[in-house]
């Protein structure tokens, strides 16, 4: 699926029906008109919906009935406003002037504007948000405006390419720092609040709910986002929410919103957002060591496990990572992985696809080991394999 980081029309028919009458002819007899006489008196009249009408008594009753019911939707009412008010303070708008590739019209510069969220981490309190927001741009040419108004241009910057995933140091007075969700507590069905700068329109607010989770084959600008394992919602997200939190009904920042599904450039209802456990793998590892090691196991895997290998191989269905090659001298090579064997488990973790077991390797720090449990023979294997640093590979 190919996504924008963050017209069907039909044609109007109009029918023209005309009615031919009959002509008269020349020896059709005259009509004679006569007129209509007049009521003898005043009719009485009917009114037909009267029967299905409540009376001035049910319509009281219907009212009360109604306030009622009314206080189980406020009390969600006054829930989301109470989050607004807890998350709103942490929510910043970004603008970022950048350098053209390549000139056009005689301009060198453009703007983007995105958002971005206040968080604690590594000891320093920084924004979190999308690279694509300010990637090449200079840190005096970045623009953090908070909540009141107030402007800020971030002290340092760092980012991460294979997650879209920046980080912004900031100095200032009462900044207001978001909460994070703890561990992965999104469930599909779940409600959430996305809040950005959709459009440039600063600290909107949307409602909708997680559609999907684990999305990790989009197309995402110049496919550069390579680690994926994105929150799927239909809450509104636009141009200028990227970089924005998506929040749950505690008020936990629960992901970042980072990309849409869109023919027409705007929303329409499915929205991306990388989970916040992900983003904080990647965050601390920039603020504290200026850049992100991700584990490597040294497999290549099958991109199309079909039902027909599954069945040679004695699986029900095509189930897990297929290993297609092994990288001498990886550690896959010497923990004992082969050509063949499925990897079904990856640290206690149930193994989807591929790209899934892509995504949990490289949320594993390097140099840790971990069980990885694979399918082979028609037995169920457990190795202990070390992870080593994918720079050391690559």
């Amino acid at each position: 699926m190919t996504c924008s980081l963050l017209h069907n029309s039909l044609p109007l028919v109009v029918v023209a029906v005309v009615v031919l009458a009959h002509p008269a002819g020349a020896d059709d007899p005259p009509v004679r008109l006569s007129p209509v006489p007049a009521a003898a008196g005043p009719r009485e009249r009917v009114d037909p919906m009267r029967a299905s009408r409540p009376t001035a008594a049910e319509r009281d009753r219907l009212y009360q009935e109604a306030a009622r019911d009314a206080e189980h939707l406020e009390q969600q009412g006054r829930q989301l406003r109470r989050l607004v008010q807890l998350v709103r303070p942490t929510v910043v708008h970004i603008d970022a002037t950048k350098p053209l590739q390549r000139p056009r019209n005689g301009r060198a510069t453009e703007d983007e504007a995105g958002s971005g969220v206040i968080a604690r981490v590594g000891g320093k309190t920084v924004v979190l948000t999308n690279r694509h927001v300010v990637n090449r741009a200079e840190l005096d040419a970045i623009v953090v405006r908070l909540d009141d108004a107030r402007e800020l241009r971030p002290k340092r910057l760092w980012s991460d390419a294979g997650t879209d995933i920046a980080v912004l140091e900031l100095e200032g007075d009462d900044l207001q720092e978001a909460r994070l969700a703890a561990g992965d507590p999104v469930q599909i069905g779940d409600t959430v609040l996305a809040i950005g700068s959709p459009f440039g329109l600063a600290h909107s607010v949307t409602l909708g709910i997680v559609s999907a989770k684990g999305r990790r084959d989009l197309e995402i600008g110049e496919g550069s986002v390579r680690f994926q394992d994105f929150i799927q919602t239909d809450a509104a997200i636009n141009p200028g929410n990227s970089g924005g939190p998506l929040v749950n009904v505690r008020g936990e920042v629960i992901g970042l919103n980072t990309a849409i599904a869109s023919n027409s450039g705007g929303n329409e209802g499915i929205g991306f957002a990388i989970p916040i456990p992900m983003v904080m793998f990647v965050a601390r590892q920039l603020v504290e060591n200026g850049s992100v090691s991700r584990g490597y196991l040294g497999v290549t895997l099958d991109k199309e496990f079909t039902q027909r290998a599954a069945d040679t191989l004695g699986l029900v269905r095509p189930v897990g990572a297929r290993v297609v090659a092994v990288t001498p001298g990886a550690p896959a090579e010497k923990a004992g992985l082969r050509g063949d064997d499925v990897v079904i488990e990856f640290d206690g973790k149930p193994v989807e696809d591929d790209d899934h077991l892509m995504s949990l390797v490289s949320m594993t720090p390097a140099e840790s080991t971990v069980e990885v449990v694979i399918f082979r023979g028609g037995k169920r294997i457990t190795l202990k394999i070390p992870v080593a640093s994918r720079s050391a590979f690559e």
